[in-house]
């Protein structure tokens, strides 16, 4: 079993003032390492319409690499504008992955499109900076990773990764929606595709994740970091109704795998769960895992799937 030391939380956007676009969420936390600082990027959202619908927008927070609690600069402007009218993307950029690639970063994003029987679909996006990290332009208006017979709808969660010549793109695809209240809710699982460029992209058109708490099982955010010769998938899960609450709510789960494409799952290895109170003790979600100066960390998601922010564990010991 891994043991993660709460540091506490990092960042909480109920307290930046005067940031429409930026007043409630900092979701699915995702690092870049600078010299000096750490980028952290995050989706967000405005307040919602008159219809109770939201928008997301993703930006970014830098913090101090020698103490990541101390924001030194936050993201003027979303670093994506939505996209055009009737594109993929014209209602959300979230969640965002981000990866260098030569003298280019590359940001890979849920686009969320608004639909009529059901709340929403949502694609694979894929867009370029040039200014280390402030903007991104898209490649194209379309999705680099979209729906197929054997994924329908909801492409999402997407976490990119490269081993060797061989990119990885982790997502999560739809399985059905089922009714709750009146309201369709989504099941998903985890999957994945690999490229030889980042562009095209070939699907394994299977689940990586078997299933614990039931058969409707939802699991997100596959987070697969390479340590000591294995991979390792910090990933969350939560039951398919009534998860909006501490007893059905976002726990987060563990797997490992020496090829990258066939996973062991033991959540009992994870080593972090949610507090006895505060911010993040009725869920913890989206984590993410990153090595900084000898210290191996992941970022995660509190209450309300991010509503109040993302915190900060550290390892005791190695993966």
């Amino acid at each position: 079993m891994f043991r993660w030391v709460k540091l506490g939380r990092v960042f909480n956007p109920q307290e930046v003032q005067g940031v429409n676009w930026l007043s409630e969420f900092a979701q699915a936390p995702s690092v870049l390492l600078f010299d000096d600082f750490v980028r952290v990027y995050f989706s967000c959202r405005p307040p919602a319409d008159e219809y109770g619908r939201y928008v997301s927008y993703s930006a970014y927070v830098d913090l101090k690499r020698d103490n990541l609690f101390q924001i030194v600069n936050l993201a003027a402007h979303p670093i994506l504008m939505l996209g055009e009218k009737g594109a993929f993307d014209e209602f959300g950029t979230y969640p965002v992955s981000v990866i260098r690639n030569h003298d280019h970063i590359l940001a890979y994003y849920g686009g969320w499109t608004r639909c009529e029987s059901v709340p929403f679909n949502v694609a694979i996006g894929v867009a370029r900076s040039t200014d280390n990290g402030k903007t991104f332009a898209r490649i194209g208006k379309g999705p680099v990773l979209s729906y197929s017979p054997d994924e329908p709808f909801i492409l999402s969660g997407p976490k990119i990764r490269r081993f060797g010549r061989q990119w990885v793109l982790y997502y999560i695809a739809g399985k059905k929606w089922i009714p709750a209240d009146g309201r369709p809710e989504p099941v998903y699982r985890i999957r994945m595709a690999t490229s030889a460029d980042g562009l095209t992209w070939q699907k394994h058109n299977k689940d990586l994740i078997d299933v614990r708490l039931e058969a409707d099982e939802c699991q997100a955010s596959p987070d697969v970091f390479f340590y000591n010769g294995r991979y390792h998938m910090f990933f969350c899960y939560r039951y398919s109704l009534n998860y909006r609450s501490k007893s059905g709510g976002y726990r987060i789960g563990y797997a490992v795998s020496d090829d990258s494409v066939t996973w062991k799952r033991d959540d009992s290895k994870a080593g972090i769960d949610v507090s006895e109170d505060g911010w993040d003790a009725e869920m913890i979600s989206y984590p993410h895992v990153f090595e900084l100066d000898g210290n191996i960390y992941m970022l995660y998601l509190g209450n309300q799937v991010g509503r109040y922010g993302f915190g900060l564990a550290r390892l005791e010991g190695q993966l």
